[in-house]
């Protein structure tokens, strides 16, 4: 089995390889197992959509089309940002007083 991602929900993460190097968002859902991540606004991919139901389309109901979403982004290829000065950082895991996880910013030591 592989390590635990350090990268979860929520996070502020640059992208630092592929076609949106450089950018940075939130991370909306990860995918420990294919070691993924997804980044709002980012690797936005376009899918072809059948609707699912026509007769609920008016209230919400799935239409279909062309849908542009976000796509999975590897996670060797984003870092997250400190929360000190916004710059990207590798992360650590250590243990508080309680005994307790924490991930905190290599650059400057801060937790997140």
């Amino acid at each position: 089995m592989g390590r635990t991602m350090r990268i979860r929900k929520d996070d502020q993460v640059v992208v630092i390889g592929g076609k949106d190097a450089g950018k940075t968002g939130r991370v909306t859902r990860t995918e420990p197992k294919k070691n993924r991540v997804y980044v709002e606004h980012l690797n936005m991919i376009k899918r072809h959509e059948r609707p699912r139901s026509v007769k609920d389309a008016s209230r919400g109901g799935e239409v279909g089309g062309i849908v542009e979403k976000e796509g999975p982004i590897h996670v060797s290829n984003v870092m997250l940002l400190d929360p000190k000065d916004n710059k990207p950082t590798r992360v650590g895991v250590r243990r508080d007083e309680g005994g307790k996880r924490e991930r905190f910013a290599k650059r400057s030591g801060a937790s997140f």
